[in-house]
């Protein structure tokens, strides 16, 4: 597994962002997983992750699957998360993500979310709709580092 780049900005794997998750993020070229925990102040009900929070990591997951599985970042268009079980403040928690089909003009991820255990607590399913021209290369300028140094280069 290789490390992925980190943003400045992004809530999830910005870390200059002080109120976000700073995710480190890997990829074996194919899947995509980050081991973390949330912090207290991201509870829903006393003890428990917030939903968005989940569904915000999941999220994460798929674009960052886009990124590596087709060589372009992609906002979501569409995004279907399944809560299984609750997720805890402070416990290790383990998601992963993958691209799971390319139409070029739409791309379809999947992604999960497990504790130290193993077990799922949640999943989820997304469309994707890959960045172009100004608006990815906006986003590349956010990067602490050349993500194509990783990747390889980008599609345009």
């Amino acid at each position: 597994m290789e490390r992925l780049p980190n943003t400045r900005s992004c809530f999830c794997c910005g870390l200059e962002n002080s109120a976000g998750l700073q995710l480190r993020l890997i990829t074996d070229r194919r899947i995509v997983e980050t081991r973390f925990s949330i912090r207290p102040e991201f509870t829903g009900f006393k003890n428990t992750v917030h939903g968005g929070i989940t569904a915000t990591v999941l999220d994460e997951m798929m674009a960052w699957a886009c990124g590596v599985g087709a060589k372009s970042f992609a906002y979501c268009a569409e995004l279907t998360v399944r809560f299984l079980k609750p997720a805890h403040p402070g416990e290790e928690l383990v998601a992963r993500g993958e691209l799971t089909e390319d139409r070029r003009q739409l791309l379809f991820c999947k992604a999960e979310l497990r504790n130290a255990q193993g077990d799922l607590l949640a999943e989820a399913n997304g469309k994707y709709i890959p960045l172009r021209g100004p608006l990815h290369d906006l986003m590349l300028s956010d990067f602490l580092e050349d993500p194509s140094n990783q990747l390889g280069p980008w599609r345009t």
